[in-house]
Formats: C-alpha cells, structure tokens, sequence
C-alpha cells in the first residue's frame, strides 16, 4: 500500500491531550473528533491538513493517558500514517487496533521536514521523501498487525474471526 502526503513536523513527548484534548471526548465519531485534532498542540492546525497527509514526530509520540480517541481523531483527519522516532507503547497498540499506521524510525525522522512530500510504501517498508529524493528504509509492519489494520481494526478483525468459527 502506497501513501503519499505532505509531511507535518510535530516535536517530542506529543501527548494524547494535545492530539484530542479532553473537551472533545465527549463523542467518538471519527469527523468530530478529527475536526478538532491536534487543538491541543495549535488551535486551527486542522485547516493545514489535507487527505492523506503524514505526521512526522520526534520521540515518544503518543505518550499520556491511553484514551482511544487520539487514534480516531487522527485518522478522522485523514492522516493515515504516523511516522516517528519512537510511540508511546499503550499508544502504538491502540493505533493499530483503530486502523492507524505508526512507522517507527529512530534519528532518520530528522531527514524528513515539515511540507516536504512524502510517499510510504508499506509494503516494502519504504519512506522517499519526493521534495529531497532520500529515502528511509524501515521495517515493515508486523504481520499480526497488518491483520489488524486489513481488517479495519481490532473490532472488525476479531469479528471477522469469530464468524469463520461459527
């Protein structure tokens, strides 16, 4: 699977208050709550966003409470990629479980700049940045969680599951 967006450069310690504060958890509709991501991070940071867009994070995105929203309120926005040094663990889980892409890629995330062009190739665990020409070689996703992703998410997945055992 090929993704191809423009890179959005958030810091370190990207907490999940700041992708979709609290006030906003009072749904879990995926266009509300993307409507208002990142409010915690820069109110209106939503409007730069378009379809298919890539967040590019330093270290530790993800991190603070274990709230599911954040997930959706990324995925809500459309961005179907996460590319970062590192995730919060209970965050790593809960993307993949919602559907969302995480690509974890130590330093290389410095080569990567915001409103560069970036196409993810999945499959062959490959990031070009179009602006520069340089690519970042990273692993593939996990198996078990490309089912998890194939499937729509951790719900659809164990659904599917459970029919083909009735």
């Amino acid at each position: 699977m090929l993704v191809t967006g423009k890179a959005h450069k958030v810091g370190a310690h990207i907490d999940t208050d700041a992708i979709i504060p609290a006030r906003f958890l009072v749904t879990t509709d995926s266009g509300v709550l993307g409507a208002n991501c990142m409010e915690g991070l820069e109110p209106g940071w939503i409007k730069r966003v378009q379809k298919n867009d890539i967040i590019v994070a330093d270290e530790n995105f993800g991190c603070g409470s274990s709230r599911e929203h954040a997930p959706i309120a990324l995925l809500g926005a459309g961005i179907p990629v996460v590319v970062a040094k590192s995730f919060a663990r209970i965050f790593y889980r809960n993307a993949y479980n919602m559907g969302l892409v995480l690509l974890e890629v130590g330093a290389d995330a410095d080569k990567l700049h915001d409103g560069d062009t970036l196409e993810v190739d999945l499959d062959a665990g490959r990031i070009k940045n179009l602006t520069t020409g340089e690519s970042i070689v990273c692993a593939p996703v996990p198996q078990s969680m490309q089912d998890l992703l194939d499937a729509g998410g951790l719900v659809p997945y164990v659904k599917k599951r459970l029919a083909a055992k009735q």
